[in-house]
């Protein structure tokens, strides 16, 4: 991808890329497509797809929510760095911590944001165990995740992290809905605020999920692996 593809793919979605942008996305790319041929991070790899269903993808809700200047986000279950480091790229005045169960997924991490030469928190640990520590419960801005898991899981994962105020933005594929999660994006101290359906470059659709936190979650949440394998919520 050069330059002038990558500037119109995020023209043409009404984002705006700057050269030293696009040159942290292909740094970045470099080092997804050489780290995936050893360790299994996407499916994606071909050039195009990447800057398509990765990078552009990830920045998108930028067209549908108005995120702060110096807003902490915390990226949940973030994988190969998604969408977190494409947000924090087109937006280097976030305070960006990312999120991982998995060890040498956390060292991948940060071994971009050390090429990208960003300062992103990288961090090793299950979001049920982090969501109770006092220096990330309700300390964020925003929280985000991209698929994860069905809604009523990933509220559970993501909202504990939000202060109230905040937001947490569900990046998901068209046939989600939020229907399944309404008691428990109440009981965990959310508010569903919109839902956007939208496509991704005139081709695939997505659909966004603002959830505006209203209130505290309750202590009790998030709850363990073993009993987040109960579904019923009780307040």
């Amino acid at each position: 991808m050069n330059w002038e593809r990558a500037e119109k793919l995020f023209a043409h979605s009404g984002l705006s890329l700057t050269e030293e942008q696009f040159r942290k996305f292909s740094t970045y790319q470099e080092i997804l497509v050489e780290t995936n041929r050893r360790m299994n991070l996407t499916t994606i790899t071909e050039d195009a797809e990447v800057w398509r269903k990765h990078f552009l993808d990830s920045c998108l809700p930028f067209q549908y929510v108005e995120i702060p200047a110096g807003a902490a986000i915390i990226d949940v279950g973030t994988g190969a760095g998604f969408p977190g480091i494409p947000m924090r790229i087109l937006r280097p005045d976030f305070q960006l911590t990312l999120l991982d169960s998995l060890q040498k997924r956390v060292h991948f991490l940060e071994t971009v944001c050390q090429a990208l030469q960003i300062p992103v928190h990288c961090m090793h640990a299950r979001a049920e165990s982090a969501g109770k520590q006092p220096d990330f419960r309700e300390q964020f801005d925003v929280a985000c995740a991209r698929a994860v898991a069905a809604m009523p899981l990933l509220c559970e994962y993501c909202l504990p992290f939000v202060k109230v105020g905040g937001v947490f933005l569900a990046l998901k594929g068209p046939n989600e809905t939020a229907e399944s999660a309404m008691e428990t994006i109440s009981l965990l101290g959310g508010e569903l605020e919109e839902t956007y359906l939208y496509s991704l470059d005139q081709h695939e659709a997505r659909r966004l999920f603002v959830i505006r936190k209203v209130k505290e979650t309750p202590k009790k949440y998030p709850r363990s692996p073993k009993q987040l394998q109960n579904r019923k919520y009780q307040a």
